[in-house]
């Protein structure tokens, strides 16, 4: 596209007021926001100029649009169906060894079966185990960093930005590429979580230990024929291109509807509500970020943003309170508009490794920097876990996460 035929720049209005309106709703006014009506009004509001815009411009490009659209809120749901039939229930002994291995293995099941069923699967059992503890706020903020974040960058299933990714050229298998910043990472922090829980476990009182070890019960799971649902699922995405690849992942999902006891998805608390307010907010955003993105592709390099680190801050930083796909999408055609060599997805591996890394981990510096924070952070509120507010948790992740993610800079991106 020429310069002559990208949109005007105030077209760009109603992608940002839909990325605020995403970023400050829960907080302003969070029970009019709760409403998926009052989302789907605001959604509407902001993208129906576009699509005036683009009906007489352009019609291709909403299709195009839509088609990515429907691709992404079939993984979704498909993902969300799935893991939602899988329950993990257990009461084990709460040691800082106990505690690792759970965030351990939520890290590295976040990148096959998505950050948001990783965070559902195994918040409760973690909760549960840890019920007799009184220092429980630093595991939590720990499992949002590690399994809510973190861990979702090893595949396209594991983090929103990365399918989007998928959908606009990337190789299914390409992600597995950025295992050195996963491994880095996911160790790094499940080293200190350690350390912490090991001073804070000695603190507690040994009335509370005595009645961790007397109240033990074995992890038990059900609905476990989902987790072949999950591999068909990896399998669909790896070796099929639409619209096979969301036929199957919907059969696959329907399957699962249909075999799975009711009484697994109650307990799990899962309802339509939250892939409701996906779908209306994804509408919007998918519709409204189109002219943005073909600004940044013919107009992106008067920005300045060309090296692999400013890639990764840029795009994380935005990442850590607005929503990660669009933002990943956003950098992708930024450096798709600098014409830099055709790696992949017509940019350099470094630069699509900086700003996949930082699209997927720096969700985890605030509450709304991804979808599961603020879930597991409520589920956390409902057992009684007093969570800290929105900037005392910026403390936290800005006291662990920021030098973190200096030393990845130094690392990986200079």
């Amino acid at each position: 596209m020429t310069a002559s035929l990208a949109p005007p720049v105030y077209a760009v209005a109603p992608f940002v007021f839909m990325l605020l309106a995403i970023a400050v709703g829960p907080l302003w006014v969070p029970h009019w926001w709760e409403s998926n009506r009052h989302k789907l009004l605001v959604a509407a509001a902001l993208g129906l100029p576009i699509l005036a815009l683009y009906l007489a411009r352009r019609p291709s490009a909403l299709v195009g649009m839509a088609e990515e659209y429907v691709s992404f809120m079939v993984l979704l749901a498909g993902l969300y169906a799935i893991a939602g039939g899988i329950r993990l229930t257990g009461d084990l002994e709460a040691t800082p060894l106990t505690n690792t291995a759970f965030l351990g293995l939520g890290a590295l099941l976040a990148s096959f079966v998505g950050t948001t069923g990783a965070s559902m699967l195994l918040i409760r059992p973690v909760l549960q185990t840890n019920r007799e503890r009184r220092r429980v706020k630093h595991t939590v903020i720990f499992f949002i960093f590690l399994v809510s974040n973190v861990g979702g960058m090893l595949t396209p299933l594991g983090d929103p930005p990365l399918f989007l990714g998928y959908l606009s050229g990337v190789p299914f298998a390409w992600t597995f590429r950025l295992w050195p910043q996963w491994l880095f990472m996911v160790t790094a922090l499940l080293v200190l979580y350690f350390v912490w829980d090991t001073r804070q476990y000695a603190h507690e009182s040994m009335a509370a230990l005595r009645r961790d070890r007397a109240e033990t019960q074995p992890l038990r799971l059900r609905g476990g024929l989902n987790v072949l649902g999950l591999a068909l699922i990896v399998l669909a995405v790896a070796l099929l291109r639409a619209p096979w690849r969301e036929v199957a992942i919907a059969a696959v999902a329907g399957g699962s509807l249909w075999h799975t006891p009711a009484s697994i998805r109650r307990a799990n608390g899962v309802t339509a509500y939250p892939m409701i307010e996906v779908a209306v907010l994804f509408f919007g955003i998918f519709l409204t970020m189109i002219p943005a993105l073909e600004l940044l592709r013919v107009r992106g390099g008067e920005l300045g943003v060309r090296e692999p680190w400013q890639f990764f801050w840029a795009a994380g930083s935005l990442s850590s309170f607005l929503d990660n796909a669009p933002t990943y999408l956003a950098f992708l055609a930024l450096g798709q508009g600098l014409h830099l060599t055709n790696e992949v997805a017509g940019v350099t591996h470094v630069v699509l490794a900086a700003i996949s890394v930082g699209s997927v981990a720096m969700g985890a510096n605030s509450y709304i920097g991804n979808a599961p924070n603020f879930m597991v952070k409520s589920i956390a509120e409902e057992a009684k876990i007093p969570m800290p507010s929105f900037f005392g948790y910026m403390l936290y992740s800005g006291a662990i996460l920021l030098p973190l993610f200096a030393i990845v800079t130094l690392l990986f991106f200079r």
